[in-house]
């Protein structure tokens, strides 16, 4: 079921080249908002844009979707925080699972629930190991999720558990850090997983400036995902996808 956008994420791996994706929650931002949001990721040349949130109250995605899409040829994928967030007009659908954490409705009970509607959606699914790291305070994620975070010192956790995550068979691994970390997930642990593992990698949460984007990838991420700090300032969108993209122009 995979296609074009997740043969984008494994070119990336093989050619050791680095991604830099928005995270748009339409819960945080007004339809208005998105053509002037896809005109600054045109100009920054973002890889990618995920779409999607833990709650969902607004009820608008289709439209920021179809928005974004009417100025930008940049792919949009789903980020989906409950079965309910799945719309046919993203190019693809992270299909997550969380496989951190010991709730078996977001390791497979949601899934079950939804899959005729994604099977029907027609969109790319890529089947995600998501695991969540504890970033130094209580995130939406892991509230919603009924989880406890991996310890961000715990490397040996971590690589276990995305080593679990790609021999199930899952086509990559996001590690976050999750919406409102005062911490982002630490390069120690990035190099870890990056180093022993072989399917593409994105990491996110708590990155709040161009170094630390910079940092994340020469330790190993294939793609940095910013959504919180952008909401505060889109001047980082170019400042960060810069960042990101110096290191494949100077190798």
């Amino acid at each position: 079921m995979t296609g074009p956008v997740y043969k984008r994420f494994v070119s990336l791996r093989q050619k050791k080249r680095k991604a830099f994706a928005v995270l748009i929650d339409p819960d945080k931002v007004s339809v208005s908002q998105i053509s002037t949001l896809a005109e600054r990721c045109n100009q920054a040349d973002v890889d990618f844009v995920f779409m999607g949130g833990s709650l969902m109250v607004s009820q608008h995605l289709d439209e920021c979707i179809q928005h974004f899409k009417a100025s930008s040829d940049i792919p949009v994928v789903l980020f989906p925080g409950s079965p309910s967030q799945v719309s046919s007009y993203a190019d693809a659908l992270f299909y997550l699972s969380l496989i951190s954490g010991r709730n078996a409705e977001l390791l497979i009970g949601a899934h079950v629930v939804s899959a005729t509607m994604v099977k029907s959606s027609g969109l790319e699914i890529i089947s995600t190991g998501y695991m969540v790291i504890d970033g130094g305070a209580p995130t939406t994620v892991s509230y919603m999720s009924g989880s406890a975070p991996i310890p961000r010192d715990k490397d040996d956790i971590a690589l276990c558990t995305a080593l679990a995550g790609e021999m199930q068979g899952k086509h990559l691994l996001y590690v976050d850090a999750g919406s409102g970390a005062r911490l982002p997930v630490s390069d120690s642990m990035i190099q870890k997983i990056s180093a022993h593992t072989q399917i593409p990698l994105i990491v996110g949460g708590g990155i709040k400036d161009p170094e630390r984007a910079y940092l994340h990838c020469k330790s190993g991420a294939d793609v940095v995902v910013v959504g919180n700090a952008i909401e505060k300032d889109t001047n980082l969108i170019q400042e960060i996808a810069s960042a990101v993209h110096q290191q494949y122009i100077k190798a």
